[in-house]
């Protein structure tokens, strides 16, 4: 796993605390998924909303990423748990990939553990970012 500083909005690091803390209501110990989201919010730094660079994937940013061990191009939103829909190109937070890629930017490479291994990733292009577009409200 990557160990560098990621960056994360306030408002993002609030919607997915709220998630933590409602799943940690339900006792979600043991949801590998949900501890690997909450170390990534630990070793984050949390910037204002107004001041994230353009090129941070924050939530609901669209990107582009090239999977480096068979050099193919996949692009998504990464989104949260309620509006994920993997045919549809949207990816949970919450999926070892999406928790891999939230808080870097374009250019960075990240080492991720998945079911099947490891993935190695190559962040393209954010080719959206709602920050950068003045899209506070999502």
């Amino acid at each position: 796993m990557d160990k560098r500083k990621i960056l994360i909005t306030d408002n993002d690091a609030r919607r997915l605390g709220e998630i933590l803390a409602v799943a940690g209501e339900f006792k979600y110990r043991g949801r590998a998924d949900l501890a690997a989201l909450a170390g990534e919010l630990r070793r984050a730094q949390i910037v204002d909303s107004r001041k994230v660079p353009g090129k941070v994937v924050t939530m609901n940013s669209r990107l582009v990423v090239e999977d480096l061990d068979n050099n193919q191009d996949w692009e998504f939103s990464l989104v949260f748990p309620a509006s994920a829909n993997a045919d549809e190109g949207r990816i949970s937070v919450l999926s070892p990939v999406g928790t891999a890629l939230l808080g870097y930017s374009e250019g960075d490479r990240v080492e991720w553990a998945v079911p099947a291994g490891r993935r190695r990733l190559l962040v393209k292009k954010v080719a959206y970012q709602p920050e950068a577009a003045g899209d506070y409200h999502l």
